[in-house]
């Protein structure tokens, strides 16, 4: 993968001139392609699978609660790939998908742009074994706050294990990017997430923790799991751009007292208000571990080159890789067919940012020609039904993807 440098004084100045109001809905402008980083959202949302060796974790144990903490564990690794991930990953066009199959994991996936406005984005992953099943749809809906554009990723998360009969259900936290127009950028990740096993009643209870005015508390996540009845059985901790611990609520406790008659930490913090200022907070302590803690996950060390890679992981550098005779089995809707996202991985901005133009008007003529004959669209792999577990409107997969009859996709490219 070639390597481009992002021009953020330009990115600022498009921010500055073309959005002069607070809480814009970014979803329907148009964007540079400076902005971007060369992978589909689809392909981002594939990476809520790099730590799936979590789930055949919870899938191996016989308590409900163990598999609950490591379940808590996968929530918030799904989300650490967003560790200083500032560039914005393409739109889907409708109708584009998007594959991964990992024999070496045990799982393949499927991914699907349902909707376009608003737009939606629906996947559906499956243990090869029968072990488990991990769906969802999300709607990221994102506003500039005039320094920070912050994004409210709505729509559920589903993990069921099939043999323990078990489904699980959360919403993922905020995510927020800092110093849109000056000043380093910076991401963090805030809100409540809250966890529930509907086959037994447990339920994980998160706390995704805003940085706060001195920085103290940025990348933390605390929270708890308590059965049905509300006793509290483990108490969650870490950050998740590192690590998460589970432990016993009163060796918890015992802790914090302790930790309130010392001081807590020695170390001087600089009494500045970052949030005032917008400007990261220099990275405090790692994680100070509990005493009879219990290590759950940890996060996989990023490649030595990755800061010149968009910040990718390993795992996020293989998602667009395209393999000889791949090509000949993958539908023509796959993102990694898109000329636009391909040409920027390959260094070439102008022809990205060409090509970027020319898919985006030949969606919109689509859509004027479906409505000038009063056509629907009609999605592939995905329709609109109801979760079984929460009772909400949800995008369900329907099946035969795998069976590799694709004449009926669209030309979207």
């Amino acid at each position: 993968m070639h390597v481009i440098c992002l021009n953020l004084g330009f990115m600022r100045s498009i921010f500055s001139y073309s959005i002069k109001t607070d809480n814009v809905e970014l979803s329907k402008i148009a964007m540079p392609v400076v902005f971007n980083e060369p992978l589909s959202f689809l392909q981002r949302i594939s990476e809520y699978m790099e730590h799936t060796h979590l789930i055949h974790r919870a899938c191996s144990l016989s308590d409900s609660i163990d598999r609950m903490q490591v379940v808590a564990a996968f929530a918030v690794s799904a989300v650490a790939s967003q560790w200083e991930r500032t560039g914005k990953p393409f739109n889907p066009l409708l109708g584009e998908t998007y594959e991964l199959t990992r024999e070496d994991e045990g799982y393949r996936l499927i991914s699907e742009q349902v909707s376009h406005h608003p737009p939606i984005s629906a996947f559906h992953a499956q243990s090869l074994k029968q072990e488990f099943e991990f769906h969802g749809s999300i709607y990221p809906k994102l506003k500039f706050w005039g320094k920070s554009v912050e994004a409210e990723p709505k729509g559920t998360m589903t993990l069921e294990l099939l043999k323990h009969k078990e489904a699980y259900t959360w919403i993922n936290p905020m995510c927020c990017v800092h110093n849109i127009i000056l000043g380093k950028l910076w991401i963090e990740q805030y809100g409540t997430v809250e966890i529930v096993n509907h086959s037994t009643g447990d339920k994980c209870v998160l706390n995704f923790k805003p940085c706060g005015m001195f920085g103290k508390e940025l990348h933390k996540v605390e929270g708890y799991i308590q059965d049905k009845s509300k006793k509290k059985l483990r108490v969650i901790y870490g950050k998740w751009t590192e690590c998460m611990y589970s432990v016993d609520p009163k060796v918890y406790e015992t802790h914090k007292k302790s930790d309130k008659k010392t001081g807590g930490d020695t170390k001087k913090v600089k009494q500045v208000s970052y949030a005032l200022l917008d400007e990261m907070p220099e990275v405090q302590e790692t994680v100070t571990v509990i005493p009879g803690s219990a290590l759950l996950w940890r996060i996989t060390p990023r490649p030595a080159h990755s800061a010149q890679m968009y910040n990718f992981t390993s795992f996020a550098m293989t998602l667009n890789e395209l393999e000889p005779g791949m090509t000949r089995l993958l539908p023509p809707t796959d993102c990694r067919l898109r000329p636009d996202i391909r040409a920027m991985e390959n260094g070439d901005i102008d022809t990205a940012s060409t090509e970027k133009e020319r898919l985006e008007e030949k969606q919109r003529a689509a859509r004027r020609e479906r409505s000038k004959d009063e056509e629907e669209w009609s999605t592939r792999w995905f329709q609109l039904g109801t979760n079984p577990h929460t009772g909400a409107e949800d995008w369900l997969y329907t099946g035969g993807y795998f069976d590799r009859n694709y004449t009926h996709c669209p030309n979207i490219y």
